[in-house]
Protein backbone atom coordinates (compact mmCIF):
# COMPACT_ATOMS: atom_id res chain seq x y z
CA UNK A 1 0.00 0.00 0.00
CA UNK A 2 1.50 4.01 -0.70
CA UNK A 3 1.27 5.38 2.57
CA UNK A 4 0.95 9.04 2.29
CA UNK A 5 3.34 12.25 2.36
CA UNK A 6 4.32 12.53 6.12
CA UNK A 7 2.28 15.86 6.42
CA UNK A 8 -0.98 13.93 5.30
CA UNK A 9 -0.28 10.76 7.91
CA UNK A 10 -1.73 12.54 10.90
CA UNK A 11 -4.30 14.37 8.91
CA UNK A 12 -7.69 13.89 10.36
CA UNK A 13 -10.50 12.88 7.98
CA UNK A 14 -13.95 15.53 8.38
CA UNK A 15 -15.81 11.98 8.03
CA UNK A 16 -15.70 8.44 7.00
CA UNK A 17 -18.20 7.57 4.62
CA UNK A 18 -21.10 4.69 5.53
CA UNK A 19 -20.32 2.11 3.17
CA UNK A 20 -17.01 2.41 4.29
CA UNK A 21 -17.39 2.37 7.80
CA UNK A 22 -19.53 -0.81 7.00
CA UNK A 23 -17.01 -2.15 4.91
CA UNK A 24 -14.73 -2.01 7.61
CA UNK A 25 -17.09 -3.90 10.30
CA UNK A 26 -18.25 -6.69 8.13
CA UNK A 27 -14.57 -7.10 7.00
CA UNK A 28 -13.69 -7.80 10.28
CA UNK A 29 -16.46 -10.13 11.07
CA UNK A 30 -16.12 -12.14 8.04
CA UNK A 31 -12.17 -12.86 9.46
CA UNK A 32 -14.04 -13.87 12.78
CA UNK A 33 -12.67 -11.15 14.36
CA UNK A 34 -13.67 -9.54 17.89
CA UNK A 35 -13.05 -5.63 17.72
CA UNK A 36 -10.68 -5.96 20.64
CA UNK A 37 -8.77 -8.63 18.02
CA UNK A 38 -8.78 -6.03 15.13
CA UNK A 39 -7.96 -3.37 17.61
CA UNK A 40 -4.92 -5.27 18.79
CA UNK A 41 -3.99 -6.12 15.75
CA UNK A 42 -3.70 -2.55 14.27
CA UNK A 43 -2.23 -1.29 17.40
CA UNK A 44 -5.70 0.38 18.88
CA UNK A 45 -8.25 0.71 21.39
CA UNK A 46 -11.15 -1.26 21.23
CA UNK A 47 -13.10 1.87 22.01
CA UNK A 48 -11.39 3.28 19.03
CA UNK A 49 -12.68 0.31 16.89
CA UNK A 50 -15.97 0.49 18.40
CA UNK A 51 -16.45 4.27 17.42
CA UNK A 52 -14.86 3.83 13.93
CA UNK A 53 -17.33 1.47 13.29
CA UNK A 54 -20.70 3.12 14.76
CA UNK A 55 -19.64 6.87 13.21
CA UNK A 56 -18.69 8.57 16.50
CA UNK A 57 -14.87 8.57 16.15
CA UNK A 58 -13.05 9.77 12.39
CA UNK A 59 -9.64 8.12 12.71
CA UNK A 60 -6.64 9.76 11.62
CA UNK A 61 -5.58 9.18 7.65
CA UNK A 62 -2.86 6.59 8.82
CA UNK A 63 -4.97 4.86 11.40
CA UNK A 64 -7.33 4.16 8.62
CA UNK A 65 -4.53 3.10 6.01
CA UNK A 66 -2.99 0.29 9.38
CA UNK A 67 -7.21 -0.52 10.00
CA UNK A 68 -7.28 -1.40 6.47
CA UNK A 69 -4.00 -3.23 6.31
CA UNK A 70 -4.99 -4.92 8.85
CA UNK A 71 -8.00 -6.18 7.02
CA UNK A 72 -6.19 -7.06 4.09
CA UNK A 73 -7.73 -4.40 2.29
CA UNK A 74 -6.55 -1.02 0.16
CA UNK A 75 -7.79 2.50 -0.20
CA UNK A 76 -7.75 3.45 -3.78
CA UNK A 77 -8.47 6.77 -5.79
CA UNK A 78 -10.19 6.32 -9.19
CA UNK A 79 -10.73 8.99 -11.65
CA UNK A 80 -14.35 9.90 -11.61
CA UNK A 81 -14.33 8.69 -15.49
CA UNK A 82 -13.46 5.40 -14.96
CA UNK A 83 -15.00 4.74 -12.03
CA UNK A 84 -18.28 3.24 -13.59
CA UNK A 85 -15.77 0.87 -15.47
CA UNK A 86 -14.00 -0.32 -12.33
CA UNK A 87 -17.40 -0.97 -10.44
CA UNK A 88 -18.78 -3.20 -13.47
CA UNK A 89 -15.17 -4.95 -13.71
CA UNK A 90 -15.73 -5.88 -9.55
CA UNK A 91 -19.55 -6.47 -10.21
CA UNK A 92 -18.22 -9.32 -12.70
CA UNK A 93 -15.60 -10.79 -10.79
CA UNK A 94 -17.42 -11.35 -7.79
CA UNK A 95 -20.51 -12.60 -9.92
CA UNK A 96 -17.93 -14.76 -11.11
CA UNK A 97 -16.48 -15.78 -7.81
CA UNK A 98 -19.99 -16.66 -6.78
CA UNK A 99 -21.16 -18.69 -9.47
CA UNK A 100 -18.18 -20.69 -9.52
CA UNK A 101 -18.70 -21.25 -5.39
CA UNK A 102 -21.94 -22.46 -6.38
CA UNK A 103 -21.24 -24.88 -9.64
CA UNK A 104 -22.55 -28.36 -9.83
CA UNK A 105 -19.68 -30.49 -9.63
CA UNK A 106 -19.97 -34.35 -9.69
CA UNK A 107 -19.23 -36.05 -6.04
CA UNK A 108 -17.23 -39.18 -7.86
CA UNK A 109 -15.71 -39.90 -11.18
CA UNK A 110 -15.74 -43.26 -13.08
CA UNK A 111 -12.23 -44.17 -14.45
CA UNK A 112 -13.08 -46.37 -17.67
CA UNK A 113 -9.54 -47.85 -17.91
CA UNK A 114 -11.06 -49.95 -14.38
CA UNK A 115 -11.40 -53.88 -15.13
CA UNK A 116 -14.89 -52.93 -14.19
CA UNK A 117 -15.49 -49.96 -15.53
Amino acid sequence: MLYPPRGMRSMRLQRLPDDLRQEIRERRKAKGWTQQELAKKAGLAQRHISGIETGKVVPRYDTLLDILRVLDLDLILIPRELLSAVQALVRDYRNRTVNRQTEERPLYAVDEDTPNG
